[in-house]
């Protein structure tokens, strides 16, 4: 597989003089076409701030970001951006919050439609087509967020804890979810979590990053071929990975503390 990602030195500051805070410090990285990987860290590790300027939507202080060789300057279509808060608009029904896009993009309607069509098929929502997000699960709310990004067709999906603000069975459901979708279109992902057992299911690679500034701390390759499902985080191979993965956690965190 080719690089789709590149970064580079990737260093991110906030504010001036004495109040200011180093979130990120000479990071380096590259990620494949149709590789799942996951930053995985504490809170303000820096982990969401590198997302962001994957993104286009946080200025780098110092260092490069690539998108298929070309620099990252502002926001690319080809990159679609989920949060881990609910993005739909209340005023629109779920099939016009993912055509949203389509329509600034001035997308004809009967491509609109068919698009549109395919997507709520493909996240499970065509009987919902009609409805509004304030008469959705928050499970379903997401994934008429995730579904909104993929309607525009990105090479490249960014999740910013997407899951985060879940109960804990639908976080399951959801990580199932995206299971399923990713085993239909191996788009690339870039996946931020602090959850170890969400990282451990998704990832093809984990990137580990260091408390406060943010490093790349290590890289882990997920040696557990797919499909995977929730019940084989129980099996010897995830058990080892996990123990592996909190002793390097806490051991940062200790040596930070």
């Amino acid at each position: 597989m080719s690089d789709i990602i590149g970064i580079h030195r990737v260093t991110k500051t906030f504010g001036d003089g004495k109040s200011r805070v180093t979130a990120l410090e000479d990071v380096s990285l590259t990620i494949r076409d149709g590789e799942f990987v996951v930053f995985l860290g504490p809170s303000g590790c820096g982990k969401s701030t590198l997302l962001r300027m994957i993104a286009g939507l946080s200025t780098l202080s110092a260092g490069n970001i690539f998108i298929d060789g070309r620099p990252v300057d502002g926001r690319d279509p080809s990159v679609g951006m989920v949060f881990q808060s609910y993005t739909s608009f209340p005023w629109l029904t779920v099939e016009d919050n993912i055509a949203f896009g389509l329509n600034l993009a001035r997308t004809d309607r009967h491509t609109c439609r068919e698009k549109v069509s395919r997507i709520l098929e493909r996240v499970s929502l065509t009987k919902f087509a009609a409805s509004y997000p304030s008469q959705l699960s928050g499970g379903m709310q997401q994934r008429v967020a995730i579904a909104r990004a993929l309607a525009m067709e990105p090479k490249i999906l960014l999740m910013d804890e997407p899951f985060g603000a879940l109960d804990a069975l639908t976080r399951v459901e959801m990580q199932t979810f995206l299971l399923d979708l990713r085993s239909q279109d191996r788009k690339t992902v870039v996946f931020v979590t602090h959850d170890i057992d969400e990282a451990m299911l998704l990832a093809d690679r984990i990137v580990v990053f260091s408390p406060h500034p943010g490093r790349v701390a290590e890289i882990i390759e997920v040696d557990i071929p797919h499909p995977r499902t929730i019940e084989q985080t129980e099996r010897p191979d995830f058990t080892q990975l996990r123990h592996r993965l909190r002793h390097l956690l806490f051991s940062m965190a200790k040596s930070a503390a």
